[in-house]
């Protein structure tokens, strides 16, 4: 078709000539603006049908023989992609010509994950992460998850909106992949609940994080806590949370600092499983009062795993995301002899020293009491984790993950047998797409998603290795553990990223993918919920009796001061309990001791002295 509207142009070319010579003879063809304007626009189109079919052409993928696994059911079928969607899905498909065949037979076809928590170049503890973008999305590709979503960090202070501008400036020009962004609430105030406004309606944030960690810093109070998730509700908007008790490492970091405890093994001790319990339970309940869902991020101890799982079989509305961190190793490595090594696996909340922690926070992802995954990818080399080698406060908090979390839960739940292929789909890429409100575009091979895929050999083996990995950071949490579960092919917008194992990226190509409000995977019961918890006002009559008279008083008379001391009080009630007798003398039964060492009579006035001849037991004078 193409080369037919050539031919035209051609003729079309030849008949603006003949008439320029008969009509204006002489004159140059690019001073007859009418007909040579129609013409250069009618070739920029040409132009534009021309590359946009071979670019078409290029991206045509059919992939043969695999068995494709959504995150509700699994089918053999082959795939059809043009243009970055996915165009036919079944047997027996007609395709066009030129395409690349892929045969996936003996392989599983399934949705690209995304990862639901990053920290890509996130400007950290004085120094930035060392995976920017580029390196990050391309590692994340590297490992089969074809998109993030990042968090936009504001200082305190700083506006939403500028902070959201700037991580825009710092990824769009390197992501690999495509990405997302969830914005932190740092700090609070009628301005920042305008600013969430507009990032909601316009910038295409559907979720806000925050802490109740990191005082000073990042901290909120409760208070301002519960006005962001009311303000989420409005929103329609997902509100996470960071639960770790602040104020309680901020007291334990000090004590263990001052009784010589410097290295990594104290980051782990001033946050014990119980600050992160304590806090979790504090979050799920400030949720639940203001009528909100709520997303925990980063699960990494059994007791909060608890406390979701509990408060989900209560009916509340809260979703829980352990890490690939959390799945795949444990805090004992705290206390490993080498400080580099006992660094790199700093991270808050810290791993827990429990070995048990993994493999019960995998039964509960398998059984869907925890819902998603991410790594918290947040990465920094050895030189700059030794800001905090006199000090494990000042150690940057973060890990590596981005490209191993897809393997990681291979092995640790497919390959173990606590989860079928299906629900592999659901916690590394198809729930995390309803939740952000990005599916069936994201998380399922169906006509019309975007092709994002994964062929994926359950089989096959790898070893890690910060030697072999595609990350920047220099250390590696999952240094030489063998994991199943590999990708031989990955597709991102319909472009082969991962060919046979050799990965092929390139810088800029992902784009930023808008996270609407309003997802009804977790807005679906909210407002019925909401009108069934309305408080309830009975309607009586008014009360038409009696009203005592309260005297005006002094406040001081009302409320007495009561002494600073209960045990030691104030030395005019000190050995008074009892009333006086009848006869309004002393009741012999009270008694007349005082652990402040006052006499009852020391304040009444000295008597005369007495001579006592006999006292008690016998003559004073005499010996016995």
């Amino acid at each position: 078709m193409e080369w037919v509207w050539f031919r035209d142009g051609l003729r079309m070319w030849e008949s603006i000539k003949q008439w320029s010579q008969q009509t204006l003879p002489g004159m140059p063809l690019y001073c007859l603006p009418g007909h040579y304007e129609v013409f250069i626009l009618w070739l920029l189109e040409v132009r534009s049908a021309v590359v946009k079919s071979v670019r078409s052409a290029q991206s045509r993928i059919f992939i043969k023989n695999g068995h494709i696994v959504n995150d509700d059911q699994s089918f053999h079928a082959d795939i059809y992609i043009e243009d970055g969607v996915i165009k036919q899905v079944g047997t027996n498909l007609v395709i066009p010509g030129g395409a690349r065949t892929i045969d996936a037979r003996g392989k599983l076809v399934m949705p690209g994950g995304i990862d639901t928590h990053t920290h890509m170049q996130m400007p950290f503890m004085g120094t930035v992460a060392i995976d920017d973008f580029y390196s990050g999305t391309k590692a994340a590709l590297a490992g089969g998850t074809t998109m993030i979503i990042d968090f936009v960090i504001p200082q305190r202070g700083e506006s939403l909106l500028d902070a959201y501008e700037k991580w825009r400036g710092w990824a769009d020009a390197k992501v690999c992949c495509d990405y997302g962004l969830h914005v932190a609430v740092t700090w609070w105030s009628p301005e920042v609940a305008k600013e969430m406004e507009i990032l909601s309606a316009e910038k295409g944030i559907n979720s806000y994080k925050v802490f109740m960690a990191y005082k000073d810093v990042m901290m909120l109070e409760d208070p301002e806590i519960y006005s962001c998730f009311k303000q989420c509700k409005e929103l329609k908007a997902l509100p996470m949370v960071h639960a770790e008790n602040g104020h309680l490492i901020d007291i334990k970091s000090k004590e263990l600092l001052a009784k010589g405890i410097t290295g990594p093994e104290g980051h782990a001790q001033c946050r014990p499983v119980e600050v992160e319990e304590e806090a979790c339970n504090r979050a799920i309940t400030i949720a639940d009062q203001a009528g909100s869902p709520l997303y925990v991020v980063h699960v990494m101890s059994k007791p909060a795993a608890n406390i979701i799982a509990k408060a989900r079989k209560e009916g509340k509305i809260v979703f829980g995301e352990p890490v690939a961190a959390s799945l795949g190793t444990d805090g004992s490595h705290h206390y490993n002899k080498c400080w580099r090594h006992a660094a790199g696996h700093v991270m808050g909340p810290p791993l827990r020293n429990d070995p048990s922690t993994p493999g019960h926070l995998m039964d509960l992802l398998a059984n869907n009491d925890l819902q998603v995954t991410g790594t918290d990818n947040c990465t920094f080399n050895a030189d700059q984790k030794a800001l905090g080698k006199d000090d494990f406060t000042k150690i940057p908090n973060g890990v590596n993950g981005v490209e191993d979390r897809m393997s990681i839960i291979w092995e640790k739940g497919v390959y173990s047998g606590k989860m079928d292929p299906c629900r592999f789909v659901a916690v590394t890429s198809a729930t995390a797409a309803k939740m952000f409100n990005i599916y069936p575009k994201k998380g399922r091979i169906a006509v019309g998603s975007d092709a994002d895929i994964v062929i994926w050999n359950g089989d096959e083996t790898r070893t890690i290795s910060a030697k072999t990995h595609h990350q920047a950071v220099d250390f590696n949490i999952f240094e030489g553990m063998t994991v199943h579960g590999v990708p031989e092919y990955v597709i991102t917008g319909g472009s082969i990223v991962m060919d046979e194992g050799q990965l092929k990226v390139t810088q800029g190509l992902g784009r930023f993918v808008p996270t609407p409000p309003n997802s009804q995977y977790v807005y679906g019961r909210i407002d019925t919920r909401e009108k069934a918890k309305e408080p309830v006002k009975v309607d009586r009559e008014g009360y038409s009796g009696p009203v005592v008279e309260v005297a005006a008083q002094e406040t001081n008379n009302i409320h007495p001061k009561r002494a600073e001391n209960p045990i030691v009080s104030d030395l005019t009630g000190e050995f008074h309990n009892r009333p006086p007798t009848r006869g309004g003398a002393r009741n012999m039964q009270d008694s007349s001791f005082s652990l402040s060492g006052h006499q009852y009579d020391e304040h009444a006035p000295k008597r005369p002295g007495t001579k006592v001849s006999n006292p008690p037991g016998g003559k004073s004078t005499a010996f016995w």
